[in-house]
Parts: structure tokens; C-alpha cells; sequence
């Protein structure tokens, strides 16, 4: 069973930016997984948001910080 996310699996926000990285239009980062932890973090970190939305990033976060490091 695949359970690789493809880009056309993903919202249109994600795949507009996905298009314009792409193109060059937008800034590509090369470390894409700081760059996904500082935006979860953030996310996270927002006593604005719902709790639900931050313990969602909070858990992608973890799970992210956890298969880097073992498949690091």
C-alpha cells in the first residue's frame, strides 16, 4: 500500500504554491522539513487557534521530528 501524500492530494492553496516553487515565480527552501516544523510550530504555539487545529500540528510535528531522526 502507497501512503506517500501526493501534491494532488492536497488543497488548492498548497498546490497554487507547489505551481509557482515550481515555475521559480516562488522561493524554493532546501530545507523543506525546518521549514514544515517552524510552521507547525507556529501553528501550535497559537492560543488563537482552535485547539483542535494546534493539536493536530503539535502531532504532525512530533511524528515529523520523530521519522526524520530514524530515517535520518
Amino acid at each position: 500500500m502507497n501512503n506517500i501524500m501526493k501534491v494532488f492530494d492536497c488543497c488548492d492553496r498548497i498546490r497554487a504554491l507547489y505551481s509557482l516553487i515550481g515555475s521559480g515565480d516562488q522561493g524554493y527552501i532546501p530545507e523543506a522539513i525546518k521549514c514544515a516544523l517552524k510552521a507547525l510550530n507556529d501553528i501550535a504555539a497559537d492560543d488563537n487557534l482552535p485547539t483542535e487545529v494546534r493539536d493536530k500540528a503539535a502531532f504532525a510535528a512530533a511524528n515529523l521530528l520523530i521519522s526524520d531522526f530514524k530515517d535520518a
